[in-house]
């Protein structure tokens, strides 16, 4: 399990994660497994239709419109993986030369901000939902609820996340090595997930 730049969870003599934190381990490691589905679906959709019309100038209608849902889930339940494991690419120029308790303000800053803007999220999708519940895909009919439902279920997870984070801040949880949650780049980012 890769290491979460929030903090790990308390670990039992064995190395095995306690309570709510190993359930949210296999509940992330459930969520890894589904974006790897919603790729695997989109590998096959398109490359399926680009065999199809090229050898036999014909193709699945669907699976234009099911592939673009797929990648719309893919990237915003990424998101929040990505939230969890502090891998969004950031800017710590500034932050990285301030002191511990600077640090902890611009963290507690940027975490209640992005509670803001998930709890805006949420909002604006409730107050969409009623369109979008009534407008219907062209091609599959699927209600359009469920691709921008994708905001209650982005809002909640990050927000979630963010709520952790500020009750961590407030508690004196959090060590001098969670102080950043940026990635000055991808390779940074994927440095920090290797074991």
């Amino acid at each position: 399990m890769s290491e979460s730049l929030h903090g790990g969870e308390p670990e039992a003599p064995g190395g095995r994660a306690l309570g709510i934190g190993r359930a949210v381990g296999v509940f992330f490691k459930l969520v890894e497994g589904l974006l790897a589905m919603l790729l695997a679906a989109m590998v096959v959709m398109v490359f399926g239709n680009v065999v199809l019309r090229y050898f036999f100038n014909s193709g699945i209608v669907v699976s234009e419109e099911l592939s673009r849902f797929c990648f719309v889930w893919l990237t915003f339940i990424g998101a929040i993986v990505a939230a969890r494991e502090g891998t969004h690419l950031g800017m710590d120029n500034v932050v990285s030369r301030l002191s511990r308790r600077g640090k902890l303000i611009c963290l507690a800053a940027s975490q209640s901000l992005i509670l803001f803007c998930c709890v805006l999220l949420i909002i604006g999708t409730w107050q969409q939902h009623a369109i979008n519940a009534t407008t219907a895909a062209p091609v599959t009919g699927v209600p359009m609820s469920w691709i921008f439902g994708l905001g209650y279920v982005v809002g909640a997870g990050i927000g979630l996340i963010a709520v952790r984070d500020l009750w961590r801040i407030a508690r004196g949880e959090i060590r001098d090595d969670e102080l950043v949650q940026v990635s000055e780049s991808e390779e940074e980012a994927l440095a920090g997930q290797r074991p």
